[in-house]
This record gives structure tokens, sequence and C-alpha cells, in this order.
């Protein structure tokens, strides 16, 4: 079975952008009349849709090769990027989209 996290955001179309163009997701459908979505990376899959966020609820967790790397890229965008915290044999960093859903960035470390 393949994660799946359901994102309310303000913004379509900026909620899209973030989660396709600065965490690498593919977009697999879009209801337009409904404004909703469909995001893939990996085997996380994520639906979008347009709402008030509900930020208590579940968090996607996103594997990336290089943590320190890719964090510094979305800072560099303007992300709200957490502290990295190194665990036993992993790295590991909360993200927050524009309307302050939490994902986590992960990395296997040896």
């Amino acid at each position: 079975m393949n994660p799946r996290v359901w994102y309310l955001v303000r913004d379509f179309d900026r909620g899209r952008d973030f989660y396709k163009r600065l965490l690498g997701f593919d977009e697999t459908y879009v209801d337009w009349d409904d404004k909703w979505s469909k995001l893939e990376r990996g085997q996380m899959r994520i639906a979008l849709g347009e709402g008030e966020p509900t930020l208590g609820g579940g968090v996607a967790a996103l594997d990336v090769p290089d943590l320190r790397g890719f964090t510094e890229r979305l800072r560099g965008e303007g992300v709200e990027v957490g502290t990295i915290v190194e665990l036993a044999g992993m790295r590991l960093v909360d993200v927050f989209d524009p309307d302050g859903n939490r994902l986590q960035l992960t990395e296997d470390v040896p």
C-alpha cells in the first residue's frame, strides 16, 4: 500500500506549484471544477484540494538523497524549513507549505 495524505490549501494554483516545482511531485490528475489534484513522488501520493487547511492532520514523509542541499534550495525559495535532526541512521526536517501544512523530508545516513 502506498502512503497517501490529503492537504487543503487556500490558493490551489500556488499549492500545486509548491508541490510540483519545489518538491518534485508529478501531477497525475486535476479536477478543475472542484479544484483538487492527485500528486505523486516515488511511493508517496498526495491529494491536494482548495479549502481551509486543517493543520492537525497527517504528515507526508519524503525521502531525499541530499537533505541538506534540498533544504538549502527550499530556504532560498522562501520556504519555511525547520532544523535538521539526526536520529539513528537518518536525518529529518520539517518543511511547511505556504498554508502551514507540515511535511517531513528524510534521508538515510550510514
